[in-house]
């Protein structure tokens, strides 16, 4: 019951927020249309005016031909163009507005015009023709054909007012009672709901005290399934140091056999080159005295197969026992107890730059380091952390270009924020997170490696507390960003590592 009411006043507030939201936008609408109508009414009148100040000083100028009379003319003259653009603009929605625009443009610019050629006449000094320029304006009127004009867009901007001014009303009444009538509802299904919470507030205390009963137990059960967990994870790790250490065996029993292979290869290709020459009765005196038996094409072919497969059991060999030992160190490093110590961050860091110059001078590098905030933090950790971060940004530099790596730093909220950046190869976005997972490698398979750095790297700082993200573009560089707890404790290890 208490959904269904919650639903039903959530629904009601929906409704009456978009019908006011609506209402509103309208009554804004037509408010905004009303200022129009008020705006357009200003402009004509502005614009009368300016003609009427024009045609005052023109004919000031020709009764005294003062020259005050002639810049008030001139200033006036100025404004009207403008101001008949604005009007014409302000009206651009009005086809009969538009209208008397387009006749009372012409009319302004034929009485400015005849205007414009009496105030020549005078300057001139001719007066004849001046006064033959007034009485042809007092047979054409423009004038009144001017204020005529704009009597009628007034006229029609009156009427707009008035049907603008009876929308905005109506719609102003409209949203409040749109709101009175949903802040009725709300009212009505307050009153609802608070009969159902009174009618629950029984049941709720009994769950309550329920719950308290339930959760009397909670802490002895979450120590007891943390041990578990704990337990389990011990048995993890020994589980993983036992099949690595198990795969060994029969790992060095194959390296032995495949060496044992190479050193007879030698013996029985020159068993089948004896037993060709025996079998086609054409012995070579000469044959005997050779370290390397002649083999013909076929068993020359197969010699170097034979050679081939050798390789490549020998190289795979290798990797698996690389991995194993990529094995035993995390789980190693898994049950390593992490001791907090006060470290000075920048001399750790310039520590592990010293110990990778001599790769940063062979890849033309230069690593730069900059103010870093010293922590409270498992030193190993750190230095491994950050001698496999620079590591890799020296690895995978862009061939011929000059490497430049940055190791910086700074606080927020009690954390260290580090970004080891670089000018290298790059990661395509896609495999951002591709790179930080256990024994996956990506781009060019060009450098050694397991492909379990960054996955060791990444469960370091999340035992440490912290998070870790990268920000990359292919040949634009990497920027690796490490978030640290300023001072490190047991408890404050990452739930997900």
């Amino acid at each position: 019951m208490q959904i269904l009411l919650l639903a039903a006043g959530f629904l009601v507030l929906v409704v009456i927020s978009a019908a006011s939201v609506l209402l509103i936008d309208k009554a804004r609408e037509d408010s905004a249309w009303v200022l129009h109508t008020i705006e357009v009414e200003n402009q004509t009148n502005a614009l009368l005016l300016d003609v009427r100040r024009a045609e005052s000083a023109a004919r000031g100028y020709l009764l005294t031909s003062g020259p005050e009379f002639l810049k008030d003319y001139q200033d006036a003259l100025a404004a009207v163009q403008p101001g008949l653009a604005r009007l014409e603009g302000l009206t651009a929605d009005n086809s009969y507005q538009q209208a008397n625009i387009g006749r009372l443009r012409e009319t302004i610019k034929t009485h400015l015009d005849r205007v414009a050629r009496e105030i020549d006449a005078v300057k001139r000094g001719d007066a004849a023709g001046a006064a033959a320029l007034l009485n042809t304006a007092a047979t054409a009127d423009t004038a009144s054909t001017i204020q005529q004009l704009a009597g009628a867009m007034l006229a029609e901007e009156n009427r707009l007012f008035e049907l603008r001014s009876r929308n905005a009303e109506r719609s102003q009444r409209l949203s409040s009672l749109v709101t009175i009538a949903g802040s009725g509802l709300v009212v009505a299904f307050a009153a609802i709901s608070i009969v159902q919470l009174r009618r629950s507030a029984q049941a709720r205390d009994n769950a309550e005290a329920a719950l308290r009963d339930a959760n009397l137990n909670l802490e002895a059960t979450v120590d007891e399934r943390t041990a578990d967990l704990r337990e389990a994870n011990d048995e993890i790790q020994r589980f993983a140091y036992i099949v690595s250490h198990d795969l060994r065996s029969p790992l060095i029993n194959i390296m032995g056999f495949t060496s044992e292979l190479e050193e007879l290869r030698t013996d029985i290709f020159k068993r089948i080159a004896e037993l060709g020459r025996a079998s086609a009765r054409s012995p070579d005196p000469g044959a005997a005295a050779e370290t390397k038996p002649r083999l013909d094409d076929a068993d020359e072919k197969l010699s170097r197969d034979f050679s081939e497969a050798l390789s490549f059991i020998k190289s795979s060999i290798g990797k698996m026992d690389r991995l194993i030992s990529a094995i035993l160190s995390l789980t190693r490093e898994g049950r390593r107890q992490f001791e907090p110590v006060p470290i000075d961050t920048r001399q750790l860091i310039e520590g592990v730059v010293a110990t990778l110059a001599h790769q940063a001078s062979e890849a033309n590098a230069r690593i730069e380091v900059g103010n870093l905030p010293n922590l409270i933090s498992d030193r190993l950790a750190l230095e491994q952390i950050f001698s496999n971060l620079i590591d890799n940004a020296i690895k995978y530099l862009k061939p011929g270009v000059p490497g430049v790596i940055s190791v910086a730093g700074r606080t927020k909220l009690g954390f260290g924020i580090f970004e080891i950046a670089d000018n290298g190869r790059g990661i395509d976005p896609r495999d951002h997170q591709r790179i930080f997972d256990l024994f996956r490698r990506t781009g060019s398979q060009d450098k050694p490696g397991q492909g379990i750095g960054l996955a060791h790297v990444r469960a370091l700082v999340r035992r440490l507390g912290g998070t870790m993200s990268v920000n990359s573009e292919l040949n634009s560089g990497s920027t690796f960003t490490i978030t640290l707890p300023l001072h490190w404790t047991a408890s404050q290890r990452n739930p997900d590592a």
